[in-house]
Parts: structure tokens; C-alpha cells; sequence
């Protein structure tokens, strides 16, 4: 079994309450990682791995890993059949229960479940993905919002992002979290858009909530990280190195701070899709096996 910070372990306790093992669709299956994390899932009482992908491929990295002999479903498809549609349609019928991504590009992944035909999208939800993160610089665990979905995200759209987060947050049992809007400057400059909207999504949280949380912004990432830094820049902000999610301007943006975290800081944590009707599990192919391990018991945990 993986060691992960302390503060994940009410996501894994959660993710295991479930009466029976959640059956999790591996879309891709010859990735080593995501392997080595459903089965470490499978070993901790919560997952059944099915595997979808390249048969040759797989066995092969099974037998390199040291867990060919493990229990698990297998289901080999052509280059001319997607493993998503697959694995999608072995949720509708309900012989799978999670969707996994393994080894495929994360449009590939996204796209048939962003498919409304599919049905695997809440109605008048906006599909996000949160990533959920913990290193021994910062003093808690701490989301990033949206690193994987949203490119250019609308004022509306952010503030469908903030909601996002903040069901996440308390499914992980975080209540009333703080959460800021991240921005280049911390004060409203009319040739950055996204400051100006910061300040209107904050003063339309003012006057009507947007969830239950904290929200403050335009605010820098310095900031939003360190209370040192709020002191030496006489910045009036109670929540300064206390946040609990970054709701970041663009894709690029949260991209980076996740990858950075993960590179630099050697940060562990987990990703999850918000908005769709059955637990997706999202973990890049570079990431580490306790990250796609986490991100099974964080997507498994927000239904559990």
C-alpha cells in the first residue's frame, strides 16, 4: 500500500464505506501508474479493476509489474473502437460503475463523456475538474479549479467553477472552505479582464451567495499562499495562507500551478470530475500511482 499525507485519509475511509467494491473502468489500460493505483485501490477494499485497451500491451506490463496474478476483468478493443464509448456503455449498463483514465489523451477521454447523448452529465451542471492537493509547504490540503476543462472561462462560468469546488471541498469534509480568485494583481485593473470579473463574482457572492464558502479576490498567488507574504506587503486579508481552493483565471494557469506542485514541491493529491451522474477519475499518465490512487477514492468518495 501507498503512503499518502494523513489528510487524504478520510477520502479513502469514505471511498471504502460503500457496501461492495466499486467496479472502475480503466480506459486505456497499458498506462503503469494507473495501474499500480487501481490495483492498490483493489488491494484497500474499494475497487474492481476491469481493464480496457490493448490486450498485448497490458499483459505485458502486468507481467512487468508484478501483477499478472491479480483478480481482474479484461476487455480488449480494436484501434477502430474508442475505450471511453466502452467503458461509458458498460456503465450504462451498469456492469461498471467508474470511469478511469489510463493511457489516452485527455481530449480523447473527455469528449464521449461531455457527449450528451451519453447521458453522463447532470442537468444544468456545468462539467469542472478540481484538483486536489497537499505538500509540506502549505499547512492543509488545497484545490485548484479548473486545470483540465475550461480554457477561457466566463464570469458565469467561474462562478459555476466556485460551486464546483465547494461541493467537492465538503464531500472531502471540508466545510465553509476558503476559496480565492486567483490573479496577476490583487487590485481591479480595467485592461485585465479577469480582475474585474474577479471583483464582480465577488461582490455578486456579496449580495447573494454563490456556495457556502469564503471568497475573496482579485488576489496573486503569493498571497493566496502565505501569510508572510500578506505581512510584509501590509495586505488586509484574514484568509492570506489559510485558502482552501484556487479558482484560477485559465486552463494555462491552473495547469502549471498543479504540474509545479507536483514536480517541485513533490505535492500528492487527486483529481476529480464535477458535474457528471457517475464518479470519473482523472490522473495525468506523468503523475504517480498514489495520485491515480487518489484520485479513485477522491471520484468514488463524492458518491459514497
Amino acid at each position: 500500500m501507498f503512503e499518502y499525507p494523513q489528510e487524504f485519509n478520510q477520502i479513502v475511509e469514505k471511498a471504502k464505506s460503500f457496501n461492495r467494491p466499486w467496479k472502475v473502468a480503466v480506459t486505456g489500460s497499458d498506462s503503469e501508474n494507473i495501474l499500480k493505483g487501481v490495483f492498490a485501490a483493489q488491494e484497500a477494499g474499494f475497487a474492481e479493476p476491469i481493464l480496457i485497451g490493448n490486450f498485448k500491451k497490458t499483459k505485458e506490463m502486468l507481467d512487468s509489474l508484478g501483477l499478472a496474478d491479480r483478480k481482474y476483468d479484461f476487455y480488449p478493443v480494436t484501434n477502430n473502437t474508442s475505450p471511453v464509448q466502452y467503458a461509458i456503455e458498460m456503465v450504462r449498463a451498469k456492469s461498471a460503475d467508474v470511469l478511469m483514465r489510463g493511457n489516452i489523451q485527455t481530449r480523447d477521454f473527455l469528449l464521449p463523456i461531455m457527449n450528451k447523448s451519453n447521458h453522463l452529465l447532470r442537468e444544468g451542471r456545468l462539467v469542472t475538474h478540481i484538483n486536489v492537493m497537499r505538500m509540506k509547504e502549505y499547512p492543509k490540503l488545497i484545490a485548484v479549479s479548473d486545470c483540465t476543462l475550461l480554457v477561457e472561462p466566463s464570469l458565469e462560468q467561474r462562478e459555476e467553477v466556485i460551486r464546483n469546488m465547494v461541493e467537492a471541498l465538503n464531500h472531502f469534509g471540508i466545510r465553509k472552505p476558503n476559496i480565492a480568485l486567483l490573479s496577476l494583481v490583487e487590485k481591479p485593473s480595467f485592461h485585465m479582464r479577469d480582475t474585474v470579473e474577479a471583483q464582480t463574482i465577488v461582490m455578486h457572492h456579496n449580495e447573494e451567495p454563490i456556495a457556502d464558502c469564503n471568497l475573496y479576490g482579485p488576489i496573486t498567488y503569493d498571497l493566496i499562499i502565505s501569510k508572510e507574504a500578506a505581512r510584509l506587503k501590509h495586505y488586509d486579508c484574514e484568509y492570506c495562507g489559510d485558502f482552501d481552493g484556487i479558482v484560477v483565471p485559465n486552463l494555462l494557469a491552473g495547469n502549471l500551478i498543479c504540474k509545479f506542485w507536483d514536480a517541485h514541491l513533490h505535492g500528492q493529491g487527486c483529481g476529480v470530475l464535477i458535474g457528471a451522474n457517475v464518479p470519473v477519475a482523472i490522473s495525468g499518465r506523468s503523475e504517480s500511482p498514489e495520485h491515480a490512487f487518489l484520485s479513485l477514492a477522491g471520484s468514488i468518495a463524492m458518491f459514497s
